[in-house]
């Protein structure tokens, strides 16, 4: 074949090693052992390299009724985690030779509109975190292969939820501020019916109940800046003793809090110690940074595309949550003696 023609094909390739075309897809679909010799299967290998050839996936594929792609289905993309889990997730199936197509639900959470006009035509499985379920009935998720993200596991749509351990990070947070001498504290909750935040709210509450003398008040505010600064404001200029710690549901809660605080003319640690959860690149970007807890969103995302691959292939995926650590910044610190 000229150079500069089309792009070389199978009967190219049959041609150039003198076998038929039926040799070349079994040593291409590496099914030649007991069919052809050796020797046959190197001359079909040498052809297919010097020629270029490169097989047509999407058609083999639409023939044995795959796409070799997966939709993950996340939030709105507010921040950069989600970012960092597609990146994960992205990895893992590129290894397996898959592609992931990427659908934030427009309004973070909630119905959304059908991104194919049948997913189950266009898609092998589905990724999805519990933030964006609602989005899964209207794309018809739920009848394909499912593994869900931050998600109930005993009470999930899938065949399978990958977690980060949300529950300890909260439990390391509560911890380090009780060390700290804290005893009256603030909860920023996010205002999002969500499994993964009931969780922070749960464990919070349960640590705090086994402090002998602490106090706990919840304020909840939409995850956004301005939501945060106004619910923050209020909680503080309103009567009876101020807390020492801020505990916020995610970084850009504490980001808000900050606003909030320093408007009101306090200072952080110094009059209130804040603490957020996801470790952000805007954590380090305040100031003081922010104490809060790391979540790995690239593991969290490979985690979670290994786990569809084994539902695919009939395989149990791993079992466990994914570590979470506390990183100590210059937001916390002992409280003031003051009422």
């Amino acid at each position: 074949m000229a150079r500069g023609s089309t792009r070389p094909t199978s009967r190219d390739v049959a041609r150039a090693a003198g076998v038929s075309q039926a040799a070349v897809s079994l040593v291409l679909g590496d099914k030649w052992r007991g069919r052809v010799s050796e020797t046959t299967a190197e001359r079909v290998r040498t052809a297919a390299r010097e020629l270029g050839y490169r097989p047509n996936l999407a058609a083999r594929n639409l023939r044995l009724g795959h796409t070799r792609t997966v939709l993950l289905v996340v939030p709105a993309l507010t921040t950069e985690f989600f970012a960092g889990v597609y990146t994960g997730a992205a990895r893992i199936a590129a290894e397996h030779g898959f592609g992931v197509v990427l659908y934030p639900s427009p309004e973070g959470i909630g119905p959304a509109r059908d991104p194919f006009h049948s997913a189950r035509a266009a898609l092998d499985g589905v990724l999805a975190s519990s933030m964006a379920a609602d989005a899964l009935t209207a794309i018809r998720g739920d009848q394909l292969p499912l593994v869900m993200l931050d998600s109930d596991p005993h009470g999930s749509l899938g065949a399978a939820t990958v977690n980060l351990d949300i529950a300890d990070g909260v439990r390391q947070v509560t911890d380090h501020l009780l060390a700290l001498g804290h005893r009256r504290f603030l909860h920023l909750a996010a205002d999002i019916p969500s499994w993964t935040f009931a969780v922070r709210a749960h464990e919070l509450a349960t640590r705090l109940a086994g402090a002998p003398g602490t106090d706990l008040r919840t304020i909840q505010a939409p995850i956004s800046f301005e939501g945060a600064q106004q619910a923050v404001t209020a909680a503080l200029t309103g009567p009876g003793p101020h807390p020492t710690a801020l505990v916020c549901d995610d970084d850009k809660l504490a980001t808000g809090a900050y606003k909030a605080v320093r408007r009101l003319g306090l200072r952080i640690p110094d009059d209130l110690s804040v603490t957020g959860l996801d470790d952000l690149a805007l954590a380090t970007a305040i100031d003081p940074e922010l104490t809060t807890v790391h979540l790995d969103a690239e593991l969290f995302g490979e985690r979670g595309m290994q786990a569809l691959l084994a539902v695919l292939d009939g395989r149990p995926p791993t079992q466990g949550d994914i570590p979470v650590r506390l990183v100590v910044r210059g937001s916390t610190a002992p409280p003031r003696s003051r009422t």
